[in-house]
């Protein structure tokens, strides 16, 4: 898995401006391709991940027989073509507030597989295939898992009404693979209020 829009809180003993600290990891993340683009104050109680109130991911199939070169790494390569109309018409009946036990790992530690789904469309851009993701929260291996299920629908493997009644069932086992990881991208942690990036 990849981030665009990773947040992470640091406690430290000395008091230091945001923008000093920003660029003390950048020095210390050389030559990983790690970059700290803001920094701000926040409570001493704040948590990057309890405070977040949305998030949203992208995941990429590269859809053509050609192997990856620049997405190498950056994409679930998939061969055939897909339907990616009938995937995004499948995902709608996904949207909304359901137990999500059909798409969560076996190692998911939640206490409750409930989440509320707000967003989840695919669309063809070109070669690609790219899901748009958005809840408060997701399960452990939700978001690759629910890509491997639609990818089903999208071979012509199964009908555009399966993933719903995959969910319905609440059965691991009756989803499609784990989509691979280097498809999927973190794009975008929402807090409210914002902390004073700088």
């Amino acid at each position: 898995m990849h981030a665009e829009a990773q947040v992470a809180d640091l406690h430290l003993a000395l008091d230091l401006p945001p923008e000093r600290v920003r660029d003390a990891v950048n020095v210390r993340t050389v030559p990983h391709p790690v970059v700290v683009l803001t920094a701000a104050r926040v409570a001493d109680d704040w948590s990057a991940r309890f405070a977040c109130v949305g998030r949203a991911y992208r995941y990429v199939v590269l859809n053509r027989p050609a192997r990856p070169a620049l997405a190498a790494r950056r994409a679930w390569h998939v061969k055939r073509r897909l339907d990616a109309a009938a995937m995004h018409a499948a995902a709608q009946a996904l949207l909304g507030s359901h137990d999500f036990s059909a798409y969560r790992a076996a190692s998911c530690q939640a206490k409750s597989a409930l989440r509320t789904l707000d967003r989840l469309d695919v669309a063809r851009i070109g070669e690609e295939v790219v899901f748009t993701v958005e809840a408060r929260s997701f399960l452990h291996h939700q978001v690759r898992n629910m890509v491997g299920t639609l990818v089903e629908v999208g071979h012509g493997r199964r009908p555009v009404e399966w993933p719903r009644a995959v969910l319905e069932t609440r059965d691991r086992t009756r989803a499609g693979q784990t989509a691979p990881a280097e498809g999927l991208t973190l794009t975008q942690a929402r807090y409210n209020p914002e902390p004073e990036w700088v």
